[in-house]
């Protein structure tokens, strides 16, 4: 199915009115059981779309927040071919979540896009968000997912003018992530009335749908953002809880299930933003 379940995923979304809840997680943190369980938990908890990180050394786009993730990962022993593991596995119990992967080119380059593009979908994996991926070096990758039947998902910025978005947009499927803070993940606060022109402008360019994500971590701030997005990205606050909750020996699937549930509950009571 690869992209065709995203576009069924946004055009459900669509058919309900509403925007959608996309949840983040950094593969094998704190362990390889412990990811598959909360991705395995997460449809239920209220996750329209999941991201799941693959663990890199060098997360330049991530706050303290990420990159501890992906540090734990990497000790998990959570490579590419792992996470991918983890999404067959994840699969295997659910035929029609959208599974996006989310990481850095550096590790993809060694495994080689073509055999990459292949096993992702062998192991339903739908997308690919690539953070320091330019749209001017991306027709080899964006060859071989294509081959394949994969979005490739790229990042707009609050930097990316009307020109910029061509580019940014070109060959791009499934939807746009819209980063909506300068800076970081997980550091600053996004700003729901600042985005809201920008996620115009990034639809318009694209024709597909927008989702926002770095700088949510309340309730309230995702149901702010629902009114202007079509979907709603959380991560670093879902990686805080699993991580707070390994520190106080207690329950880090319950705790990020927990989090996400209130998180999509927001959304999904938010007025329903203004779809392409």
């Amino acid at each position: 199915m690869t992209v065709a379940r995203i576009d069924a995923r946004f055009a459900a979304l669509r058919a309900e009115g509403r925007a959608g809840f996309v949840a983040y997680v950094m593969a094998g943190d704190p362990s390889r059981g412990t990811t598959l369980d909360i991705l395995r938990g997460l449809p239920a908890a209220g996750a329209d779309v999941i991201e799941l990180g693959f663990p890199f050394s060098d997360p330049m786009a991530e706050g303290p927040t990420i990159q501890k993730a992906a540090a734990r990962g990497l000790k998990s022993g959570l490579t590419v071919r792992g996470t991918l593991e983890l999404a067959r596995a994840f699969r295997d119990g659910d035929a029609d979540t959208p599974l996006i992967l989310m990481g850095y080119l550096n590790p993809l380059e060694t495994y080689g896009y073509a055999a990459f593009a292949r096993d992702a979908a062998a192991a339903g994996v739908d997308g690919l968000i690539v953070v320091d991926c330019p749209p001017e070096e991306a027709g080899p990758l964006t060859d071989a997912l294509d081959a394949e039947g994969l979005a490739l998902i790229r990042l707009a910025t609050p930097t990316s003018d009307d020109h910029r978005l061509k580019t940014v947009t070109a060959r791009t499927s499934g939807f746009v992530y819209y980063v909506s803070v300068a800076g970081v993940t997980g550091v600053k606060a996004a700003d729901a009335d600042a985005v809201a022109p920008a996620v115009a402008r990034v639809r318009a360019a694209s024709g597909l749908p927008v989702a926002v994500g770095f700088g949510i971590r309340t309730a309230e701030s995702a149901a702010r953002m629902a009114r202007v997005a079509d979907a709603v990205v959380a991560g670093s606050v879902l990686v805080d809880e699993g991580a707070a909750a390994v520190t106080e020996n207690a329950d880090p699937v319950r705790r990020v299930l927990d989090k996400v549930r209130s998180l999509a509950e927001a959304v999904r009571g938010a007025r329903a933003p203004q779809m392409a």
